[in-house]
């Protein structure tokens, strides 16, 4: 790390044990004399088959600048993960994690605040397609149409298919089942409700029915999806 491509690299002075008991999660990189700095690096791991459309549509690289009262919640979620990290006391363990989630939503709000969204972002801020988007994750097990998803943003069922499908780059029925079994998916892992009554959380009348749709899109059998 460098202001300039022509800055000469700097071997860090610092003896790791001066660092600290940082957490396992947290990692330390370059420190330069005079005024120290230190690198936090984090990491998510995620699901290849559970990742948020979100995400897929996010550039490579997001820098934030600090400029000092531009971002205040951002900020203050820093200084608060800051002041844990160097000063780790009583429920540490507890507020790293949440703070680092925290951390997380502000910088994807304050990156969204300042671009124009595409994908999935475009679609949530979209007043129509937004509100159909909120219906269905607050619903996934209801019976949906395209004409009750246009209702919900008040347009008529064919312009708001176009609409969606603009936005998203997917009609809105094949988004819903994406939801649903993204859904189903994460009651198979975290639960041990039945295949029946996740089938009808997720809006299919029969196991039957929501096993052949979970196989299409995991490749396997939801009982078997849960027992790997």
């Amino acid at each position: 790390m460098a202001d300039s491509p022509g800055t000469r690299p700097v071997t860090p002075p610092c003896d790791p044990a001066e660092m600290g008991d940082l957490p396992s999660y947290a990692s330390v990189g370059e420190t330069a004399a005079p005024d120290a700095t230190v690198t936090l690096c984090g990491a998510y791991e995620l699901d290849p088959h559970l990742v948020h459309p979100l995400i897929r549509d996010l550039p490579d690289l997001i820098h934030i600048p600090a400029q000092w009262g531009r971002h205040p919640h951002l900020r203050a979620t820093v200084d608060l993960l800051a002041a844990e990290l160097t000063g780790p006391g009583p429920g540490s363990d507890a507020l790293i994690p949440a703070l680092l989630d925290t951390m997380l939503v502000y910088l994807l709000r304050t990156w969204l605040a300042g671009e124009h969204p595409v994908g999935w972002a475009a679609g949530l801020a979209d007043p129509v397609t937004g509100a159909a988007l909120r219906a269905m994750h607050r619903e996934p097990g209801r019976e949906w149409t395209v004409a009750a998803l246009a209702a919900e943003g008040g347009l008529s069922r064919a312009p708001f298919a176009r609409r969606f499908a603009d936005l998203l780059g997917q009609p809105p029925m094949t988004y819903l089942t994406w939801w649903r079994m993204t859904v189903a998916a994460g009651l198979l892992r975290r639960t041990d409700t039945t295949l029946d009554g996740i089938a009808r959380q997720v809006g299919y009348a029969s196991e039957f029915a929501f096993a052949a749709a979970f196989k299409r899109r995991f490749g396997v059998a939801p009982g078997r999806y849960r027992r790997h």
